[in-house]
């Protein structure tokens, strides 16, 4: 599966921000479709994922916040990011795994990488 992530942009604290997670090859719906961020000097991070049989998982950050839902009939992931703050500036990336539900938080299970998608919060 071929991942494509898009929907970044330059907003203000407190704006909303959806991101979408585009699948090709292959059904987001035999998956587990995470999302990931990496500010700039920092590591590359857990933010959501959605499971292939529907669970959701989100790091505490963002919980509140941030909703991910998955779109079957478009074969995407959407990252909806409400209440947006300085510090969730970030290139974030999709991808894709297999790996049982409790190691989604681990990037080294992921594959797939899709190119990122800089989101910008201004104060």
């Amino acid at each position: 599966v071929q991942l494509q992530a898009s929907g970044g942009g330059l907003v203000q604290a407190g704006d909303s921000l959806t991101l979408s997670c585009a699948a090709s090859g292959g059904s987001v719906r035999r998956y587990t479709i995470g999302w990931f961020r990496q500010a700039p000097g920092k590591e590359r991070e857990f933010v959501a994922a959605f499971g292939w049989s529907g669970n959701t998982k989100s790091t505490d950050s963002v919980k509140g916040r941030f909703t991910i839902s998955r779109d079957s009939a478009k074969n995407t992931v959407h990252l909806q990011m409400n209440s947006l703050k300085p510090e969730d500036t970030a290139v974030y990336y999709c991808a894709a795994t297999t790996v049982v539900w409790g190691r989604v938080t681990e990037e080294n299970q992921y594959s797939n990488w899709g190119l990122g998608t800089q989101v910008t919060v201004s104060s």
